[in-house]
């Protein structure tokens, strides 16, 4: 197995490499007769986009979406969405120089370890260039989402800390995660990371940083007892994008510290 597939009655497949003519998905198991467009996907999609602030990369993509099968008369049918995003800024030439080289940090020795070969443009399959695709894909999921489960049902993600430096959360905000390049909901931090990530780029050096995700309107019971909980899911999920090293669910390792009483 090659392992391109997340999901089980709702999944979605994903393909194309970085510097490719493109990347995209194959959506399975959308209901049908579900109103949709692709402006629904674009507008998650243009979040997402690279190139909108200095903090990013400086690649520049339109990421216009197009939806080849799936959708007739703007409803789902129920048979698999195909959706495209063309690549257009590819450079490949600046990645002449590591064609030969396995950076650290990156994916490109176990690649090629098990593969014995590696698409070294931009790093090709392993790049996060393909999170645009399972972009495009959650976008059709928060559709269908909220149409099954209505007004009840909501989703938020903001940035909480880049390298030390974390939010006061009792300021977190919902409206001000779209005001800045951090999707930051605390406005009073934003500059404080602003001048941390320049002083950070000075040096020449690096850091990470820790999202946090806010479901509400979840149905009980969704998931199986043992070897499909929810939690599990999520955390699979999650743990697949580039980079990602730990999800905590919850109060997730904290939990360790708490008592009863808590």
């Amino acid at each position: 197995m090659s392992f391109n597939t997340f999901g089980k009655l709702f999944r979605f497949t994903t393909w194309g490499e970085s510097h490719g003519p493109a990347i995209g998905c194959v959506v399975d198991g959308c209901p049908p007769n579900i109103p949709i467009s692709e402006k629904d996907i674009q507008v998650e999609l243009n979040k997402r986009r690279p190139g909108q602030s200095k903090f990013v990369t400086q690649r520049k993509e339109k990421d216009q979406v197009q939806i080849l099968s799936g959708v007739f008369e703007g409803k789902t049918t129920g048979t698999p969405i195909s959706m495209i995003i063309f690549n257009e800024d590819t450079k490949s030439r600046d990645y002449e120089s590591i064609k030969d080289k396995f950076r650290p940090g990156h994916a490109d020795f176990t690649y090629f370890m098990k593969y014995g070969n590696r698409d070294f443009r931009g790093g090709g399959r392993q790049s996060a260039r393909e999170t645009a695709s399972r972009v495009a894909a959650g976008a059709i999921a928060r559709v269908v989402l909220n149409k099954l489960l209505g007004k009840k049902f909501s989703i938020i993600g903001g940035v909480i800390q880049i390298g030390p430096l974390m939010i006061d959360h009792s300021l977190w905000n919902d409206k001000e995660i779209r005001k800045n390049p951090f999707f930051c909901p605390d406005k009073e931090t934003v500059p404080v990371w602003e001048q941390y990530l320049l002083d950070i780029r000075k040096a020449g050096s690096s850091c990470g940083a820790v999202i946090e995700l806010r479901a509400k309107g979840i149905p009980v019971g969704l998931g199986a007892p043992i070897y499909s909980k929810l939690d599990q899911d999520i955390a699979a999920g999650l743990m697949s994008i580039n980079a990602v090293k730990g999800v905590n669910i919850g109060a997730g390792m904290n939990a360790a510290s708490l008592t009863w009483r808590n």
